[in-house]
């Protein structure tokens, strides 16, 4: 009989495991989608391009320039190979998983999947780079209002400190 219920309790936990896996499967395939659907895979796009100007503005500055342009080629592949290498979606994509399904539960995954698949979802998307670049704009511009009176206020405060020992 304890042969019995050891056996029992085995079987009950290969099945809980068996279920606690395909769920936790499930939840990651839940945060691929949405990270597919908001274009994660494509976060990395910006810092290739400015790695390209970067690249050619050095070479345009070179006196040297104008007639190799197949070296600039060449560190350009190179560099965005080292780039492809450290943050291309296949190196990116196993923590970023992580982190969402750490930060929402597999109903919320499905909730946002919902949402983004819908016609406001999909305008969201669309929208969103205009709005958080707008948004940087209209923080920056307000900012510059403030900075002189913070950095008088910084002169104030370290005018009253005692001076920095060597």
């Amino acid at each position: 009989m304890p042969r019995l219920s050891a056996l029992c309790a085995a079987l009950l936990l290969a099945c809980t495991s068996a279920q606690v896996f395909a769920d936790a499967r499930s939840h990651a395939a839940d945060a691929e989608r949405f990270l597919l659907l908001a274009h994660a895979d494509k976060l990395a796009v910006p810092v290739y391009g400015q790695v390209r100007d970067m690249f050619a503005q050095r070479f345009a500055e070179s006196k040297e320039a104008s007639g190799n342009r197949a070296l600039l080629e060449t560190y350009q592949a190179q560099a965005n190979a080292a780039l492809e290498q450290a943050i291309g979606w296949d190196k990116l994509k196993p923590d970023m998983i992580k982190l969402y399904t750490s930060n929402f539960n597999e109903q919320e995954m499905k909730d946002l999947i919902t949402f983004y698949e819908s016609p406001l979802g999909k305008k969201v998307l669309e929208q969103m780079p205009s709005l958080t670049a707008q948004s940087a704009q209209l923080t920056q511009s307000k900012l510059e209002s403030a900075v002189p009176k913070v950095n008088k206020l910084l002169a104030e405060m370290s005018a009253k400190l005692p001076p920095k020992t060597p």
